[in-house]
């Protein structure tokens, strides 16, 4: 029993050590720098490269979300522009509007009074 308990003090003993070291290690910075970093240098590379692929995807899609709201607005207003235009033109190209405009500009056309007719020619 007492063999058991000499063993016990120092398997805790040694566990004590080892946090003590632990700690030790770890607020002076060398696990840092030797253990973690310099066995895993692949790991930790990879992963700096897959944040700067992330940071770089990020600002081109926030890139490419401001043309697209750019665009958007862009065509709004030609779209808007497109149905005054039409509407425009849908009023100036009337009959009576026409009409108007000859005489107002002073110009000599005037109005037919009988409908179109078809000229048929007999070839032979």
């Amino acid at each position: 029993m007492k063999m058991t308990a000499k063993k016990e003090d120092k398997e805790k003993g040694g566990e004590a050590k080892k946090n003590i070291s632990f700690m030790k290690e770890l607020l002076s910075g060398t696990m840092v720098s030797e253990k973690i970093i310099l066995k895993n240098i692949w790991y930790v590379l990879l992963l700096t490269f897959l944040i700067a692929v992330y940071i770089g995807n990020r600002f081109h899609a926030e890139k490419v979300t401001r043309e697209l709201a750019k665009i958007q607005r862009e065509v709004r207003d030609l779209r808007s522009e497109s149905l005054s235009t039409s509407a425009d033109l849908m009023t100036l190209s009337r009959q009576t509007e026409v009409a108007r405009l000859i005489r107002e500009r002073g110009l000599t056309l005037e109005e037919l009074k009988t409908p179109p007719y078809k000229v048929i020619v007999d070839r032979k």
